[in-house]
Parts: C-alpha cells; sequence; structure tokens
C-alpha cells in the first residue's frame, strides 16, 4: 500500500512539472507573438518610409532635370578668349 501511494505522489509531482512547463511554455509563446508582431509594424513602418524615399527622389530627379535645363539656357563666354 506504500508503494501505490509513493508511485501516486510520484504521478501528481510529475503531472505537476508538467503543467508548469506548459505554463513557462505559454508565456514564452506569447512573448514570441508579442515580438513578431512588433517586428510586423516595424516592417510596414519601413516599407512606407521606403516607397515615400522612392516619391522624394523621383521629385528630386525631376525638379534636377528642369534645373539642368534651365541652367543649360545660360552661355558663358570666356573672358580670355579674344586675347
Amino acid at each position: 500500500m506504500t508503494e501505490v501511494v509513493a508511485g501516486v505522489r510520484g504521478v501528481g509531482d510529475l503531472i505537476n512539472a508538467i503543467a508548469t512547463a506548459a505554463s513557462d511554455q505559454r508565456e514564452g509563446l506569447s512573448e514570441i507573438s508579442v515580438a513578431v508582431n512588433r517586428l510586423d509594424q516595424m516592417t510596414q513602418q519601413n516599407a512606407a518610409l521606403v516607397e515615400q524615399c522612392a516619391a522624394a527622389a523621383g521629385s528630386l530627379k525631376d525638379q534636377a532635370m528642369r534645373l539642368t535645363e534651365i541652367v543649360g539656357a545660360f552661355q558663358l563666354t570666356d573672358p580670355h578668349a579674344g586675347m
């Protein structure tokens, strides 16, 4: 009878250990889920910033081309050319 009681206690201890490990795993997975969600948000923000930078770069390119056209209308003469 003593052996049966000891065996039941041992099984109870194992069940408690399993429950504790499962709880720890649940907490770990919850933290991983939060971290993955944060990474997803950052990735989406970075993608939006990349799109904004691309649009700004395109606008700057257009402005530079226009400025080149405007400056190209000026003609400079060499002041030493007649000497």
